[in-house]
């Protein structure tokens, strides 16, 4: 609880206090509830009975990511990841178990490795501003915790059970997202030195966010077009000069694996302004072919994959294939992207395609590929757009 009550602005309690840990864990949690609010939930608590409703008047649905934890990690995933989540020990402690999940096939089971560890586990959500929302989750395990924090509009008491005593028990919390907030932090963790736990059935009941916004060009009378860049498993030197020497602002849209095996060239490419990097998924799968939720773990896992390598989160999606259709929309918003963005013009792998009658046009964007033909590919791409009276121009700044 420690690490829960340090993100809520208090000093770190002591880890090695086995004697005293249920005491100490009730009076911290006491003290918190004072402090922030009413609380939302006693040890070895179940569901208030009294439940708010969200301020928005959408119908509330499950925001979170992977709730049931049903969905297998892709072989591009980043490091073992459990898809939706961002397990602090990594697959040496958290993994998909199906040993008696409390529903489905598989839950999360966790062993914290050492002491020191808690066994966290957290996901992002989006959220909207100022709106209410409940989040819940079945545990089992002793000392079990679940809390949102870094967006939240006052620090929010963690929910937490003692113990389960041996089968699943729901823990729920409640928060309010500040104004201005478009993420908050979603976190289960056990406690020291308390062995394993188990998660399965996590919810983050509230409205959802308005549908992403479908686009293949940019509506603007500015004499710009945008370049764009996909993939990048063959990131060259020649590229890079291209880039460099005309400032190009480029849009890259690396997978996070890729951009993983050279976060350093990526940061160079798009160093000129205007540039960014946004999400193209983790494992460049036809979305349409995925579930809902699994097109929402394709989108969200890159996204924190990207944000944690450049340090800005995307919010630009392109689906992979140009392959997307209504849950591709509402998956992405889900994951804070405002626009899904596909392309009208084609300069990849020597090709010159524009999809539209004549010349490049104000607003287009031009689709290329991180590959071995893309120093040559931009500069025709320059010239076509420099024949047709355009500059190459910074698309994230067009479509905010």
């Amino acid at each position: 609880m420690s690490t829960r009550l340090s993100a809520l602005g208090f000093g770190r309690l002591p880890s090695r206090l086995p004697s005293r840990l249920p005491a100490l864990a009730a009076s911290a949690a006491l003290l918190v509830a004072g402090l922030a609010g009413p609380a939302v939930a006693a040890p070895s608590s179940t569901e208030p009975s009294s439940a708010a409703a969200p301020t928005a008047a959408a119908p509330a649905v499950n925001l979170a990511t992977n709730p049931g934890f049903e969905i297998p990690a892709s072989s591009l995933a980043d490091w073992g990841s459990v898809p939706g989540w961002r397990c602090s020990g990594g697959p040496a402690e958290a993994a998909l178990t199906t040993t008696a999940p409390h529903s489905g096939t598989s839950a999360l089971a966790v062993t914290p490795a050492g002491d020191e560890s808690t066994g966290e586990c957290v996901q992002t959500v989006s959220v909207q501003p100022g709106t209410t929302y409940t989040a819940s989750a079945w545990v089992r395990g002793k000392f079990v915790f679940l809390g949102a924090t870094g967006g939240t509009d006052r620090p929010t008491a963690p929910a937490w059970t003692e113990s389960t005593n041996g089968g699943w028990q729901k823990l729920t919390t409640r928060f309010t997202a500040a104004a201005g907030a478009t993420t908050v932090k979603l976190s289960v963790h056990g406690w020291y030195q308390q062995g394993p736990f188990a998660v399965d059935d996590v919810r983050v009941d509230g409205p959802a966010p308005a549908p992403a916004t479908a686009a293949a060009s940019v509506p603007t009378s500015d004499k710009v077009v945008f370049f764009t860049v996909d993939d990048g498993w063959q990131t060259t030197p020649e590229a890079e000069q291209v880039i460099a020497a005309n400032k190009l602002p480029i849009t890259a849209f690396p997978l996070p694996m890729a951009a993983a095996n050279n976060p350093d060239y990526f940061r160079r490419v798009t160093a000129a302004p205007g540039s960014s990097i946004q999400n193209h998924s983790v494992s460049h799968t036809d979305l349409t072919t995925l579930s809902p939720a699994a097109q929402q773990v394709e989108i969200c896992d890159a996204r924190d994959s990207l944000t944690r390598l450049f340090g800005t989160a995307p919010t630009v999606f392109r689906p992979p294939y140009f392959a997307w259709n209504a849950d591709t929309l509402q998956a992405a918003a889900n994951c804070g992207m405002r626009t899904v963005l596909t392309a009208d013009a084609d300069f990849s792998w020597g090709a010159s395609n524009v999809w539209h009658e004549g010349t490049l046009s104000p607003g287009d964007v031009v689709l290329m590929h991180w590959t071995d033909t893309l120093a040559d590919d931009l500069r025709r791409a320059l010239a076509a757009a420099e024949a047709a009276g355009l500059k190459p121009a910074g698309l994230a700044s067009y479509l905010r």
